[in-house]
């Protein structure tokens, strides 16, 4: 989250739920959608095993479409896989 920090203020425009979600993102005050989001995805980084048609059909359920859903998808392992590389590479963070 800190090395995505700038990005997220930049689109956020709003440093008190940038807080928020950096200190608790299931209980930053955040819609219903986005909240499904972060369910969805929060599960797949940590157990991806463990997916299940319900957590797509949460999504849906939140009005995205499929197209949506597999960006989120397509997103969500991006980063994972960039950030393991970073990780096993030894990556220094720029300031």
């Amino acid at each position: 989250m800190t090395h995505h920090r700038r990005g997220l203020r930049r689109l956020l425009k709003n440093d008190a739920q940038l807080a928020r979600i950096e200190a608790d993102p299931m209980n930053a005050g955040l819609d219903a959608r986005r909240e499904a989001m972060l369910r969805y995805v929060s599960k797949l980084n940590r157990t991806p095993a463990k997916m299940l048609p319900a957590d797509v059909e949460a999504l849906r359920a939140q009005a995205f479409s499929d197209t949506d859903i597999l960006h989120i998808a397509e997103v969500t392992a991006y980063y994972a896989y960039v950030n393991r590389i970073a990780d096993g590479l030894g990556v220094e963070l720029e300031e």
